[in-house]
């Protein structure tokens, strides 16, 4: 099904003011990162530890932080108070962090979650990993205990920075109000360079309280942090021989050259080496779905074409990807008979699961322009390879191996249908936020992606409620666009009160809750490989005899409604359209659908934890696609 730009109406919202907007646009990448920071602030003598901490998030462009505030940060609110950055009051601080987390993942901005000591940092941990997982910039501010107490086990103490420690790309405790300016410069300099990812600062209640001095800009002394950008030439070379000589390349796009908005570089190396590109899970957008070169996502739950081209790839090229178990499958088994030009920004990356013939470290921006022209070299040279025999098989199985998906067999509504209709009328211009499990699959296979950003996932981490906050943080950060949070009713049931901040703050997202009664993915697998015995994974009410009960636990109209959203519901087939069609006109307030659809749908093509990617199979009961390991 082909989808088409659509023309949304500008949504009424959470819109920031213009000049807040405009200094906060800068805060990707090394040069416009040193940019901000170096810009000149008026100083300030005589003030708290906390106005410094709130002067020093205006230096840095910060236009909203996402947040709940308790004793220990406290003496932050106070000032904020007065503040041109806007606070989101959220109602759990996981919401926080990801709606931090979703905030840059649509902007490419740094994401800012604040937080009290103990509990409050605590519940932070799981989007920090989140973040740290998939390479997101973000800052978490921290309340800590009176520094004479810490170690105390005071009320509300937690080492945070012990805790958040193996999850972040660097954190700090600050034992000196003088030093919050310095601190807070390096954390959006950490968070936004290099590989990006999560900084935490832990700040003590008595600094915050104690009388400083603010200057900016600050000095940043952040010794042997020195990320390696522009790639070395003679490597660059190596790979576009590489490249020139091979008979079956495939491009191995991942959420790197997302992060490194490098989308019309990777088009360009596309168009010059007319290889097939996949782009992975983080990676859709990066490469237009419509393009012909696509293959699609490979992957546990990649099109068959995908999976297979990597598998027979003499040569993959990856980009901004980390050969993650999920691509890969068996590792010793994948792509045995490729030679790898692996470029990342991050060396530890490289060689890590699969060695690299030629490794490249790099921002992949840089990367794939200096291979661009290594190439056009290769191409005046004549030495470009002959690409049709490869092009001719990667069609054939496109057209063997379409993704596809049956309708129930007792009449419910199947869920792919749901979210095909649903990129279809939202269209490519939308944001997609989905939350984990088979809906997140659907919509990674089935809404069409045409622009880096418009897709928001966890990948590397899995994290159940990551939807609804993460698309709050989305809509905020662009308010004239368009927000789906594609959820599943499982971990709908997560976060689902930060439709209550929505709708208190004027941030009017949409939400699809795919809604199957079971925690779906983990029943797939229940079906699949532990003969039927459904452990735990039905959410419904059901009666002895295991039939579900009338009654809706919980109603997620009612739901919506209670929380200050437009609850709608669809169960048929024929109302899908007219139901999105509905919620898409509702630009004043949340909106929430209830899709009831069938619960023994599942998730195909699939390739089996731990299995070879030459075992993908194409539906259930059925023999890998070629034959165990025949690809």
């Amino acid at each position: 099904m082909t989808t088409t730009p659509s023309e949304h109406a500008p949504q009424e919202g959470a819109a920031p003011q213009a000049a807040t907007r405009e200094a906060a646009a800068s805060l990707t990448g090394v040069e416009t990162t040193a940019r901000q920071l170096a810009a000149a602030v008026e100083p300030a003598t005589g003030i708290t530890g906390a106005e410094s901490l709130v002067r020093s998030l205006e230096a840095v462009g910060v236009e909203v932080i996402f947040g709940i505030p308790g004793g220990a940060i406290l003496p932050a609110y106070d000032p904020l108070f007065d503040s041109k950055v806007r606070h989101v009051l959220v109602r759990h601080e996981q919401g926080a962090g990801h709606a931090a987390t979703g905030y840059a993942q649509a902007t490419g901005r740094v994401g800012v979650c604040m937080a009290t000591s103990g509990p409050g940092a605590t519940n932070l941990v799981t989007p920090l990993a989140d973040a740290h997982m998939d390479s997101v910039p973000i800052v978490a501010i921290t309340g800590q205990v009176p520094s004479r107490s810490i170690g105390t086990d005071a009320f509300q103490e937690a080492d945070i920075r012990g805790i958040t420690m193996p999850v972040t790309k660097h954190n700090f405790l600050v034992t000196d109000a003088a030093e919050i300016p310095q601190r807070i410069a390096e954390a959006f300099h950490l968070a936004a360079t290099g590989r990006p990812g999560p900084v935490l600062v832990d700040i003590p209640k008595d600094v915050l309280q104690a009388t400083t001095d603010f200057s900016w800009p600050p000095r940043l002394d952040l010794p042997g942090y020195k990320p390696t950008t522009r790639p070395h030439g003679k490597q660059v070379r190596e790979a576009a021989a590489l490249i020139a000589a091979a008979r079956r390349p495939v491009l191995y796009v991942g959420g790197g050259v997302i992060k490194a908005q490098a989308s019309a570089e990777l088009a360009e190396l596309a168009a010059l080496t007319g290889a097939p590109v996949v782009t992975t899970l983080m990676a859709r957008g990066a490469f237009p779905d419509s393009h012909p070169q696509n293959l699609g996502m490979p992957g546990m739950h990649g099109n068959v074409t995908a999976v297979t081209a990597l598998q027979k790839a003499d040569v993959l090229v990856a980009l901004g990807a980390r050969f993650d178990d999920r691509v890969t499958g068996d590792l010793a088994s994948f792509a045995p008979d490729a030679l790898v030009v692996h470029a990342d920004i991050d060396p530890a990356e490289i060689g890590k699961n699969r060695r690299a013939d030629v490794p490249i470290v790099g921002d992949a921006k840089e990367t794939i322009s200096q291979l661009s022209e290594a190439l056009r070299g290769e191409r005046e040279a004549g030495r470009m390879p002959d690409l049709t025999a490869w092009w001719a098989q990667l069609d054939d199985w496109r057209e063997r191996y379409p993704l596809g998906y049956d309708w129930p067999e007792d009449g419910s509504l199947s869920p792919q249908y749901v979210i095909e209709r649903l990129g279809v009328i939202a269209g490519p211009d939308a944001i997609y936020a989905a939350g984990v499990g088979q809906h997140q699959m659907w919509a990674a296979q089935f809404v069409k992606y045409e622009k880096p950003g418009s897709w928001l996932n966890s990948g590397g981490l899995g994290t159940m409620g990551y939807a609804v906050p993460a698309a709050m943080g989305a809509k905020y950060g662009r308010p004239e666009t368009t927000v789906w949070a594609i959820d599943g009713d499982g971990c709908f049931q997560m976060t689902n009160q930060e439709l209550a901040t929505c709708a208190i703050e004027g941030i009017p997202v949409k939400v699809a809750v795919i809604n199957n009664g079971n925690l779906g993915m983990v029943r797939q697998w229940q079906t699949l490989f532990y003969e039927g015995r459904y452990s735990n994974t039905r959410l419904h009410a059901r009666d002895a005899d295991g039939k579900p009960k009338p009654v809706r636990i919980p109603d997620f109209v009612a739901l919506a409604e209670a929380l200050g959203c437009v609850g709608l519901r669809c169960e048929s087939k024929d109302d899908v359209d007219a139901v999105i069609e509905k919620a898409m006109a509702i630009n004043d307030a949340p909106v929430v659908i209830d899709f009831v659809v069938g619960h023994d749908a599942m998730v195909w093509p699939m390739v089996a934890a731990g299995a070879s990617n030459d075992d993908i199979l194409a539906a259930r009961d059925v023999r890998p696609v070629f034959g165990e390991g025949q690809v």
